[in-house]
C-alpha cells in the first residue's frame, strides 16, 4: 500500500477515495498530515452541473456541494493513516455549519480538514472552504469507518 504524500493530484485522490466524476468534487491535495491535517483544492468551473442559478443571474456552487468537497478532504485525510486504507468513511452528520458568502465561477476554493477526534470507530473534524483566504463555509463533521474502500485498486 503506497504512503500518502502532498501533493496529490486528481487521479491520486481516485485511488483514495471511491468518488467519480462528476461526484470526485477535489482537484488536488496540497498539504497532507496524516491524522492531522489536510488541504485541498477545487477549481469552480462554469461545467459543473451542481451550480445552482441565482436571481441575479450568478451561477453559484450550492453550500451542500461546496460541504461535500470539504468532507471528501476530511476522508482523504482519514484513510491517510495506514490503519485507515481499506476502510469506508461514513459521513454521520455536520454540526454549526455556516455558509458565510457564496462561492462561483471562477473561484479556487481551498478545502481544510483539521481533526478534532479520531477513535477506531468514529471521529470528528473541522472543515472550512476558503476563497482569496475569506471563509465561504465552515462546519464540523463526524464520521464512522466501516469495512470496505477497494478504491486504493481502482483506476480513476
Amino acid at each position: 500500500m503506497e504512503t500518502l504524500v502532498a501533493p496529490l493530484d486528481h487521479p491520486a485522490i481516485a485511488r483514495v477515495l471511491p468518488h467519480r466524476h462528476p461526484f470526485l468534487l477535489v482537484d488536488r491535495i496540497t498539504e497532507l498530515e496524516p491524522g492531522r491535517r489536510a488541504v485541498g483544492v477545487k477549481n469552480v468551473t462554469g461545467e459543473e452541473r451542481y451550480l445552482v442559478g441565482t436571481a441575479g443571474g450568478a451561477r453559484v456552487l450550492s453550500p451542500a456541494i461546496l460541504m461535500e468537497a470539504v468532507a471528501q478532504v476530511g476522508a482523504v485525510l482519514v484513510r491517510a493513516r495506514p490503519e485507515n486504507r481499506g476502510r469506508l468513511v461514513f459521513f454521520l452528520g455536520i454540526e454549526r455549519a455556516r455558509f458565510r458568502r457564496p462561492v462561483v465561477v471562477g473561484d479556487v476554493v481551498v478545502l481544510e480538514a483539521v481533526v478534532r477526534r479520531l477513535g477506531p470507530r468514529m471521529g470528528t473534524f473541522a472543515g472550512a472552504a476558503r476563497v482569496a483566504g475569506r471563509i465561504a463555509a465552515e462546519g464540523v463533521m463526524s464520521f464512522a469507518l466501516g469495512p470496505g474502500g477497494e478504491a486504493d485498486h481502482r483506476q480513476g
